[in-house]
């Protein structure tokens, strides 16, 4: 399974919003904005909190590959 967050940071440009600025909203450290740069996994509650502060669904930030 392969993660891809190209809809945030899609996001992120269509809002006018850093990413650094959004891991200070959220409260994320920037280990975790490192590995979600690789398309590593992070927690779900990390998804969640990104999804209120950027006021949208988890679908609206991530997608999940099967690597078939």
């Amino acid at each position: 399974m392969a993660v891809s967050y190209n809809k945030l940071w899609k996001l992120l440009i269509d809002k006018g919003i850093t990413k650094t600025e959004m891991r200070k909203r959220v409260g994320i450290s920037t280990n975790v904005l490192a590995k979600m740069g690789k398309n590593e996994t992070v927690s779900m509650e990390t998804l969640v909190r990104i999804a209120t502060v950027m006021e949208c669904g988890l679908d609206d930030i991530i997608e999940i590959h099967n690597c078939e």
